[in-house]
């Protein structure tokens, strides 16, 4: 009933949890144990902090090119909560905190972005495919995991996410296509942030909503506040179960801000006003979902402001040691190419290795 209630050509858009973290739609409301909403809300307070430093860190010189998340930790651990311990996620880039909450560590990620690969390594236990970069292709990786699933039975069901930008990319349209095809279970997740780098979302595309492009695969779509930690919730678990049944794939549209830059070489102050992103800072997802909390005493601002003095303190030591043991070998550009070394790479190998052992002259 829910994607029907919420058929994106109806404009209605999917909330439970307002601006000042009080319930509007208490018939849908989830019920979530309490261990659960704290795991939550601690990977969202984590999370922003570790983006904050990783700014700041970029900042100095001491880390590459990052993509902040600030403002889109609802989207992405409403949804990362979601979805059962054997389904995947196939991410972008800007998915640092849905890989939190699966347990990928926060030195992994720091050395992703300092500039060593094997950050992007993660341990298979936790389906978390490699961070992904080329715009699209991470949906029809997922597309890819969920046919298989089909096909082998496995009950997994592999989640996507791409911003509103990149939902303008063939590969969007070409895995979410193929999954709805064979019914594979598969749900993606649109962070619609509002911009593509600079490009506004109402001029990257004629649609009204970006949900609705579901139709022309014939799949539900829904569109979710993606600010209510609550509704991304309820709608990637709804989705998930669509998908899990054998029904096919689900879109959501996760309508949600960039607090921030696209990246830490991007100026947002030239494309969009200060009044616009102040107007979306009443809406921070971290403010409602703590009042949230602290309404059901669950929480207190006590243990709210010596979570944040922890996280401060672990994220500084987690990026310190990531500075003194995160550089890379420079023998491994050769390594990693190809399953195995082609004898050109095996011969550039070698000559570097001798020129390296001898000191480099």
């Amino acid at each position: 009933m829910l994607f029907k209630d919420y058929d994106p050509l109806k404009k209605k858009q999917l909330s439970i949890l307002d601006a000042k973290g009080k319930i509007t739609n208490p018939e849908l409301e989830p019920k979530i144990k309490k261990e659960e909403l704290l795991k939550m809300y601690k990977t969202m307070a984590l999370g922003r902090v570790a983006d904050t430093k990783a700014l700041q860190y970029q900042r100095q010189g001491r880390m590459l090119t990052y993509p902040p998340n600030k403002g889109q930790e609802a989207a992405q651990v409403g949804a990362m909560a979601a979805m059962e311990p054997n389904d995947w996620l196939s991410p972008a880039f800007r998915e640092l905190n849905m890989m939190l909450y699966r347990g990928i560590g926060l030195d992994k990620l720091y050395l992703y972005w300092y500039g060593n690969e094997w950050g992007n390594h993660f341990p298979i236990e936790h389906r978390v495919l490699p961070i992904n970069v080329i715009i699209g292709s991470q949906v029809t990786h997922a597309a890819g995991l969920a046919y298989a699933s089909k096909i082998l039975k496995k009950n997994e069901v592999a989640l996507a996410t791409i911003g509103d930008g990149g939902t303008s990319h063939g590969e969007f349209y070409e895995g979410l296509n193929f999954a709805a095809s064979y019914d594979a279970p598969l749900v993606v997740v649109i962070q619609n942030n509002q911009y593509a780098i600079s490009t506004p979302r109402k001029k990257a595309t004629k649609a009204e909503t970006l949900a609705q492009k579901a139709v022309a695969f014939g799949i539900p779509g829904i569109q979710v506040d993606g600010n209510d930690v609550l509704a991304m919730y309820v709608a990637t678990k709804a989705a998930a179960d669509h998908a899990r049944s054998g029904k096919g794939p689900v879109l959501i549209e996760a309508v949600t801000y960039r607090l921030g830059a696209h990246t830490t070489s991007d100026d947002p102050t030239i494309y969009r006003s200060n009044d616009e992103v102040a107007e979306w800072e009443k809406k921070d997802p971290l403010i409602r979902f703590k009042q949230y909390l602290i309404d059901k005493k669950y929480w207190s601002e006590e243990e709210d402001k010596k979570l944040d003095e922890e996280n401060n303190t672990f994220v500084g030591e987690t990026f310190k040691k990531v500075e003194q043991t995160g550089n890379a070998d420079l023998l491994d550009i050769f390594k990693y190419t190809y399953k195995e070394m082609t004898p050109q790479l095996t011969e550039q190998y070698e000559y570097m290795k001798k020129y390296l052992e001898e000191g480099g002259k």
